[in-house]
């Protein structure tokens, strides 16, 4: 399915009424009341893409590894568009059928949140922290603002006729808006009043747009133009056109900034452009009416939905060649990469002397913090103690040269403490003890290795007289 100039207008005109058939036939096919998330199986690991499925009321969970779809997860109807927040926990989609914003948790697989939005919401963009979420209402004319706090519309702002396209600028001060209309011109929107603040002409009516990573570009697909308009962010005005297939849709670039992809509808091909010269350095065959494009983590694949055949393809673009081709649900227009969860654990030790006369002892803290961007489900941090000592009393096991310490689920942000001590012996005075703290294990995956162990050295003169700095 695709939303030419004409049609689009179609569908705006006819709002409900063209989409109320197949809504119905959905309702009666299931003997529900009203549209509710399927059981889905839980989010498989490793790098997935969630594509949104128009003509099926569901996305499709797509293991970019081994290129099959492994689950759905039921939304509303006609889902178009479907955009993933930084950090990749949560998704959001626009629900053109339902007038409604589904958003997914994608640890589980499920809906945790339906949104009401303006009518046909068409395409979703989400800021780079994560707070608004920002949807373009095609048959309202107007862009909804989502609080991500609350999960409810907080503001709405009139963008005239059909807008069917929107992106984020990365630094999140400004939403660029592509619409049906006959003044072909790109809007901008400040982020920090929610209104219309800029006006940039292009020459034919704009469909799909991307930012790239630094900012200072844009690419905006001009549908009946055959070419893609860039523009400079700075002077918000097009520096220069570059020729690509007929019907341009969906574009984006890689997450380094150097490629950039764009899928020709009526050409049924993806074409693959340098980004530092602007000239199209390929172009790759694809399914029938390609939509919409997305990048995997390394810029290696690109991914590309074919709505005419129920197919998603992946191009390797180191030879511009199809690299694999995975059958989704019916219609794939929308699709996004959903960064693998990771969280960041950061590993402190604290050590203070208590002095003894009989016997002293070392108290040690043991701190770790989850420095996101996902929350921890659970970690292991285990430390070293020098031989044959044992740790005893706190809130870890103990064993001879070891102590484990155990937590549970914790925010990205927050941090949690453990404690044990160990005790200064008769036979060890004047023997460093040097304890060294690491993580063993988290989930989910932690990225940054550096700070997953910390270690402190306390000197032990007499059970009187303990040094740790």
């Amino acid at each position: 399915m695709s939303f030419t100039s004409s049609a689009r207008r179609s569908l705006v005109a006819a709002g409900r009424r063209l989409l109320a058939p197949a809504v119905a036939l959905m309702l009666a096919a299931t003997g529900a009341t009203g549209l509710a998330a399927a059981p889905a199986a839980a989010a498989p690991p490793g790098p997935r893409f969630y594509v949104a499925d128009s003509g099926a009321a569901n996305v499709s969970v797509l293991d970019g590894g081994s290129g099959t779809a492994t689950s759905t997860i039921g939304v509303g109807a006609a889902p178009f568009g479907v955009a993933v927040d930084p950090a990749g926990s949560t998704a959001y989609v626009a629900n053109g059928g339902s007038d409604t914003v589904s958003v997914i948790s994608t640890a589980t697989g499920t809906v945790t949140a339906t949104v009401p939005v303006g009518a046909t919401p068409y395409a979703v963009a989400v800021t780079p922290d994560a707070s608004r979420v920002y949807v373009a209402d095609l048959g309202g004319n107007t862009v909804s603002v989502i609080s991500t706090a609350t999960d409810t519309v907080v503001a709405t702002v009139p963008v005239g006729a059909a807008p069917d396209g929107l992106a984020v600028s990365p630094d999140g001060s400004r939403v660029y808006v592509t619409h049906d209309s006959d003044t072909n011109a790109v809007l901008v929107i400040s982020t920090a009043t929610d209104t219309v603040t800029d006006s940039i002409p292009v020459r034919a009516h704009a469909y799909g747009v991307a930012f790239d990573p630094s900012g200072t570009r844009a690419y905006v697909s001009l549908v009946n133009g055959g070419s893609l308009a860039v523009i400079d962010t700075a002077s918000a005005a097009v520096t220069s056109y570059v020729p690509v297939g007929t019907g341009p849709h969906g574009v984006a670039f890689s997450p380094d900034g150097t490629l950039a992809a764009v899928a020709n509808y009526y050409s049924g091909t993806v074409s693959m452009i340098d980004a530092a010269t602007g000239t199209v350095t390929a172009t790759v065959p694809a399914g029938p009416q390609p939509q919409e494009v997305a990048f995997d983590a390394d810029g290696s694949r690109v991914y590309v939905t074919d709505s005419g055949a129920d197919t998603v393809t992946a191009i390797d673009t180191s030879t511009g060649t199809v690299a694999s081709t995975a059958t989704v649900g019916s219609n794939p227009v929308g699709i996004v990469r959903v960064p693998a969860p990771a969280a960041d654990l950061r590993v402190s030790l604290t050590a203070k002397g208590v002095p003894g006369l009989l016997g002293g002892r070392i108290d040690y803290t043991l701190s770790v913090t989850d420095n996101g961007p996902s929350a921890v489900t659970s970690a292991t941090v285990t430390a070293t103690l020098p031989s044959p000592m044992t740790a005893s009393g706190g809130s870890c096991a103990g064993a001879e040269g070891r102590v484990t310490c155990t937590f549970g689920a914790l925010a990205a942000g927050a941090t949690a403490t453990r404690t044990f001590s160990v005790p200064v012996g008769l036979l060890t005075l004047g023997v460093p003890y040097t304890v060294t703290a690491a993580r063993t294990a988290s989930a989910p995956a932690d990225p940054d290795p550096a700070d997953d162990s910390a270690g402190r050295t306390c000197s032990v003169v007499t059970s009187l007289i303990i040094d740790c700095g």
